[in-house]
């Protein structure tokens, strides 16, 4: 045999044996660990684990709507119940070749949320959706100190309530809107998904981008566009996420993606551009989330003297992406299954109307009034434990890492259970499955006992940064909507809950409206 021969054999034998190391004897050995430490879970099939079951799993639910009171939990995350029901509240599954051990227990998770350092976000877990979830949600160590230190100053108090004009303005539009639809009739079906979209797309915008909101809606209309394609593509091929270099390939809908995301990016430069010349000639008050960030950033910068101080124009960018990405779809969330739910619960929207126009009467409601809204405070807790925007939260381990009594191998993924945590009948009681915003009467920290197990916006350092103008948000557009309109279930609701980015209703959600 020649040399070279010999050397071709010898490179296809090394790369045969990686490969299967990889996908074959790594994961097994593993599983051997896990199990070994008295872990029950699913047996590792070869390459793609439990994605298929999983995928098919999800289809299925997906295929027909469910009654009001059906266990939500089985429609939303049918692998994940099955899983817990057949292996304990802390157990294990396979994304493709990697462990995931799911975990459902108070103190784990603490432990797990308050070591940012430790146990760092997932990125292994569906690399194509990073093509959106940069930014604060994404970096780590020094990285995310800095970034959240000079985004902080977007979320304070004070330039919340600057915000609440720009609520109140893309609310009322909407709520001109369903009234002109009544002009001429008592009552009228509307499904109110769409209209909220719109409404939250455009609240993001303007408080985003300020007087640029104009070209803020067509950044984030393509902003959505994009988070339509991978969604498609997820979809579609559930398993593809997870074979390592597929988003690369020049695919019809990869190289759509990668043009909507040079288009949004050029068009997010622009306006910064223009906005710091503004801001250095003392023309711009930076009154929206975008002045504010690029005014915290130039004061890091000076602060420090040193440009390396602040966050790249290519960091600011995603961080606007990210506003629109968490801001619009939690809020959307939110504002939607309260509407549903107040639906079927009259007399809590008949409770939560009463002090809307208590506080505010038939004006419109200002920032001070919102924040002594206790009854659609708890109305929204509730709302956020029954319907939480994320279901799940995935950490990841690069070196071996003790988690209470296990010994975790690096490269492990973890899943904190959200949606699960939430429905679990040993945490909330027997009335866990009902809407009970009685429950929270006393603040959230009195009903958990102070364990993590309440997380509709995590908790610990990482905790989410826009989670007061989510609840601001939610609380103008629901008192807005109380003070005109009065609202019940048609008969042409379907309920189903699915999971995109966020829990949104599959077959939208059609309410019967009536004007007070």
């Amino acid at each position: 045999m020649g040399v070279g021969l010999l050397v071709v054999v010898l490179l296809l034998a090394l790369t045969t044996w990686r490969f299967l190391n990889l996908l074959w004897f790594k994961p097994k050995k593993i599983e051997k660990l896990l199990r070994a430490q008295g872990l029950k879970g699913s047996r590792y099939k070869f390459m793609f684990g439990d994605m298929k079951e999983m995928a098919q799993m999800t289809r299925q639910a997906k295929s027909k709507p469910i009654g009001l009171d059906d266990d939500i939990v089985l429609r939303v995350s049918p692998f994940v119940h099955k899983t817990v029901q057949a292996y304990g509240k802390i157990c294990f599954t396979w994304m493709g070749s990697k462990p995931i051990v799911h975990i459902t227990e108070p103190t784990m998770i603490r432990e797990i949320l308050t070591n940012y350092s430790t146990f760092q976000k997932s990125r292994a877990a569906k690399p194509l959706m990073r093509k959106l979830i940069k930014g604060l949600l994404d970096v780590e160590g020094e990285q995310w100190v800095k970034h959240r230190k000079i985004i902080n100053p977007a979320f304070h108090a004070e330039k919340l309530k600057n915000i609440v004009p720009a609520f109140y303005m893309s609310c009322n539009k909407m709520i001109d809107t369903w009234g002109e639809m009544l002009t001429e009739k008592s009552s009228c079906e509307v499904d109110v998904w769409p209209y909220l979209q719109d409404t939250t797309n455009d609240v993001i915008s303007r408080a985003v981008f300020g007087d640029s909101y104009e070209e803020g809606k067509k950044i984030f209309e393509l902003q959505q566009e994009m988070i339509d394609l991978i969604l498609r593509s997820a979809q579609s091929s559930a398993q593809t996420d997870y074979i390592p270099g597929f988003r690369f390939l020049p695919t019809e809908c990869n190289k759509k993606m990668k043009h909507i995301g040079e288009k949004v990016t050029t068009s997010i430069k622009g306006i910064i551009d223009k906005r710091l010349l503004l801001i250095k000639a003392g023309k711009y008050d930076n009154g929206d989330l975008l002045g504010t960030l690029l005014s915290s950033n130039e004061n890091e910068i000076e602060q420090d003297m040193n440009k390396n101080s602040g966050l790249k124009t290519q960091e600011i960018i995603e961080e606007c992406k990210l506003f629109y990405l968490a801001g619009q779809e939690t809020t959307l969330n939110l504002i939607v299954w309260t509407m549903v739910l107040l639906s079927q619960h009259t007399d809590w929207q008949t409770r939560a109307r009463d002090e809307v126009l208590q506080v505010f009467g038939d004006k419109p409601p200002d920032f001070e009034g919102l924040r002594r809204l206790k009854i659609v405070s708890m109305i929204s807790s509730e709302v956020l434990r029954l319907y939480p925007p994320v279901i799940q939260l995935g950490r990841t381990v690069h070196t071996e890492t003790k988690l209470g009594d296990l010994t975790l191998p690096a490269g492990t993924l973890l899943q904190i259970n959200v949606f699960h945590m939430h429905h679990d009948r040993e945490i909330w009681g027997d009335n866990v499955k009902e809407f009970k915003p009685e429950r929270f009467s006393d603040g959230v920290a009195n009903v958990t006992g102070g364990q993590a197990c309440y997380l509709p916006f995590s908790t610990g350092p990482r905790v989410c940064i826009g989670q007061n103008f989510a609840m601001l948000q939610t609380k103008m557009t629901i008192a807005m909507i109380l003070q005109r309109f009065v609202f019940e279930l048609s008969p042409s609701y379907s309920h189903a809950p699915h999971l995109v980015l966020t829990l949104q209703p599959q077959l939208g959600a059609y309410l019967n409206l009536r004007k007070l």
